[in-house]
């Protein structure tokens, strides 16, 4: 861990709850784990470095995920998931080869490159969250051995910066399970779920192999309550859904995670 970081004991458990509840929010407000939020905070508030702050985001989106799928099983039942299991194989052909070549990427960058890459993420984050998270279904633009080969393609990239960024990668899963196969876009955030959590675990173990992993042990009780926080945080999102006009959430969403690539990119 760097020198600047303090240890478990000096960060305010208050402020983690809070700060896990507000970013928990904001992802249930847009149908997200927050992960893209939370990322910024664990760097600059709580002052963890790169690689310890992206194995700790990683580590509260599995927490997030893992309990998001049941809260979706009254609108999206467990057997409309199951019906398209050849998409979620389809996707998970990428992810999975994704999130372990980029876990492994993330060990071995400098500091200042992983900063610098994450911030960039951000930026292609916030891109995507406002212009492409209202896609509407549509009919796909392939079909057969072409849309299979563009499925483990995008799989594959989504897969990468998932585990760069310690996501979940819902805000690029979405988009794809509607544009390239047609999905009905509540549908398409419970399949996002399904491929996300084997995407996660293997990008997580990849993570456990590096002495960085470490950063949970020394800040379980930390990791706890954000990860508390989190959780509540995005049922009351979910619960405030119908109250904030996307028109003018998604912009002011994408503006944040803008503004928190340039003081990533500017950390030092």
């Amino acid at each position: 861990m760097d020198a600047s970081a303090p240890a478990d004991t000096t960060r305010s458990r208050p402020a983690a709850f809070g700060g896990g509840a507000v970013i928990g929010a904001l992802g249930g407000l847009i149908g997200l784990g927050g992960a893209e939020f939370r990322l910024p905070l664990l760097i600059g508030m709580f002052r963890f470095a790169a690689l310890e702050a992206v194995i700790l985001n990683k580590a509260m989106s599995l927490v997030v995920v893992a309990s998001a799928l049941p809260f979706r099983a009254g609108t999206v039942p467990f057997s409309d998931i199951a019906a398209h299991w050849p998409v979620i194989i389809n996707l998970l052909a990428g992810t999975l080869a994704g999130a372990w070549l980029g876990a492994g990427w993330a060990t071995r960058l400098g500091s200042e490159t992983l900063y610098r890459v994450i911030a960039a993420l951000l930026v292609m984050i916030a891109f995507v969250l406002w212009f492409g998270h209202e896609a509407a279904a549509v009919t796909p633009p392939f079909s057969g051995v072409t849309q299979a080969v563009a499925g483990v393609f995008a799989g594959f990239v989504i897969g990468v910066v998932a585990s760069l960024l310690g996501v979940a990668g819902g805000e690029l899963l979405i988009p794809t399970l509607v544009l390239l196969f047609g999905i009905d876009i509540k549908l398409a955030g419970s399949l996002s779920l399904a491929v996300s959590l084997p995407t996660m675990l293997v990008g997580f173990a990849r993570y456990s192999r590096d002495q960085s992993f470490a950063v949970l042990g020394r800040n379980r009780v930390f990791l706890l309550i954000m990860a508390v926080g989190s959780i509540v945080g995005t049922f009351i999102g979910g619960r405030l859904l119908g109250v904030v006009p996307s028109g003018v959430l998604l912009p002011a969403l994408a503006a944040i995670l803008l503004i928190s690539a340039v003081k990533v990119w500017q950390h030092r």
